[in-house]
């Protein structure tokens, strides 16, 4: 009787062994299913916001990222951060709303590039929302936070050598502190042992650089191709890329912006004749 009763709870375990192998193998495979589907869902989101930045649906593209801010993706979240910011910058956003948007894109670029330092895109978007902030902060802490700025679109064009706008950016930060006002310079000097500094020449470089990798890519290239030529008494190049940048189709509200200002500079040309 007692091996009787042995066997018995031998058969028992051995079945409750066997329905929890089985209960585990379900559990599985519906844990394979639904991370099968996330990735399906995440690429599906991205499709659709790639589609909506494209047209130029700035509203849009933010009203369907915000219903991801928690997500832990990387590349959700820095088109999180480039969407605040794209809201940001709409003549119709005012500033108090300007300023929560613009922090609030940092915090979305953050955490883009805690979930994937590999993310060229994450590096960019950090880099631009710092400087976004450092409007806010004051000339000591937007100083301070150049190199910072630096480094990060650095990296991003060493992760990603043919996204054209990391180089642009790089361009920007180069004529930034190449026309940087005699003030301002000499706060940096009190304040840094070595201040950042750079030159039109080295600006230009990345500008044309950027153009080799996609012409045409960018309104603002176009513009600053032409400012910076201007800056370096070449009116004859100056007005060539000027002329680029007026003429580039208009997609969104900042590609206007350029060609008003385009416009206005050529114009100027024609007034000094």
């Amino acid at each position: 009787m007692g091996n009787l009763g042995a066997f018995k709870r031998s058969l028992l375990f051995s079945a409750l062994s066997y329905l929890g192998f089985e209960a585990y193998q379900v559990f599985s495979q519906a844990a394979v299913v639904h991370a099968i589907a996330k990735v399906f869902r995440v690429e599906e989101i991205l499709e659709q916001a790639d589609y909506l930045y494209e047209s130029g649906e700035t509203e849009k593209l933010y009203q369907l990222l915000t219903q991801y801010k928690e997500s832990e993706d990387a590349e959700l979240l820095w088109r999180l951060a480039r969407a605040s910011r794209d809201i940001a910058q709409l003549s119709g956003t005012s500033e108090e709303e300007k300023k929560l948007l613009v922090y609030e894109a940092l915090e979305y670029a953050k955490r883009a590039l805690e979930k994937n330092e590999r993310s060229f895109a994450a590096h960019k978007w950090y880099a631009i929302c710092i400087s976004d902030v450092g409007d806010y902060e004051g000339i000591k802490a937007k100083i301070a936070n150049a190199y910072i700025i630096k480094e990060h679109f650095e990296k991003a064009i060493e992760l990603n050598p043919k996204d054209a706008t990391s180089i642009h950016l790089m361009g920007i930060w180069c004529y930034t502190f190449a026309e940087m006002p005699w003030y301002q310079r000499r706060i940096a000097k009190m304040l840094f042992a070595t201040p950042p500094s750079s030159t039109y020449e080295e600006a230009l470089g990345y500008f044309h650089r950027a153009e080799q990798v996609d012409p045409n890519f960018y309104s603002k290239n176009l513009l600053l191709l032409g400012k910076t030529y201007l800056k370096l008494h070449n009116k004859k190049l100056a007005a060539f890329w000027l002329m680029k940048a007026k003429d580039y189709p208009a997609h969104t509200e900042e590609d206007k912006q350029i060609q008003t200002e385009a416009a206005q500079l050529l114009t100027g040309f024609s007034d000094q004749k």
